[in-house]
């Protein structure tokens, strides 16, 4: 892993300089980010999470390019599956994973006994669907041990928030999924989605624009200018 006198090196920096690349890694970054090759920036993701890095306007800008590729991990089915308890919508949980299920046992499993092909495939894509069903049952009720508060700790005005959230008009799923798909965004580029590799977004210097290209290069000329 590079050390903070490797960064400092590659940047021409002083050994003294401020921000400490080591004490205050997200007010350097904020600084220098733009300047630093993937390598370099790699060594950061052991000093800093996705959240902290939300800090830094150049990580938001890359993250929501990336979000703008419409990538496979954030699409609506892919989404629901890693992030189920996300969607408000009412679409059964695991019918999708399930249909699949049937349609590999349909088309590639047991090839030459078609008569047993469509059983078969309706009792995998059966045994798909109440896992995934079973795995959602699961994180509910860990969050619900996670959130439960005892009643008489309970202050009114989050019971009438409730009592006013239960009485809105239900979602649809077409308003549920839009929802959804929003939120995802939104919590990815503010590095709130769990189990995301962000640093393959965050360190990714493809994802600046030509115009941020353009600002980096005036740097170094200026830089070489005054060396110059």
């Amino acid at each position: 892993m590079p050390s903070a006198d490797a960064v400092r090196a590659y940047l021409g920096l002083d050994a003294n300089s401020q921000p400490d690349p080591q004490t205050a890694p997200i007010e350097f970054l904020i600084a220098h980010l733009r300047y630093l090759p993937p390598h370099l920036l790699s060594s950061f993701s052991a000093s800093t999470i996705p959240k902290e890095r939300s800090r830094i306007p150049a990580v938001r800008n890359r993250r929501l390019k990336y979000t703008n590729t419409d990538p496979p991990e954030l699409q609506f089915s892919a989404a629901r599956s890693q992030w189920p308890l996300l969607y408000e919508g009412q679409v059964r949980r695991g019918q999708q994973e399930g249909e699949e299920e049937k349609r590999w046992a349909d088309k590639d499993f047991l090839q030459g006994f078609t008569r047993h092909v469509g059983k078969l495939g309706t009792l995998l894509g059966g045994y798909e669907e109440e896992r995934e069903a079973e795995r959602f049952r699961a994180l509910r009720r860990e969050r619900a041990e996670a959130e439960f508060v005892p009643e008489e700790e309970s202050d009114s005005d989050e019971e009438y928030d409730q009592t006013y959230v239960s009485q809105q008009e239900p979602m649809t799923e077409e308003d549920a999924k839009a929802s959804f798909e929003r939120l995802i965004r939104e919590r990815f580029i503010y590095g709130l989605l769990e189990d995301f590799d962000y640093d393959k977004v965050d360190w990714d210097e493809t994802l600046d624009g030509d115009a941020d290209r353009e600002a980096e290069e005036r740097w170094f000329d200026e830089e070489e200018d005054l060396e110059g």
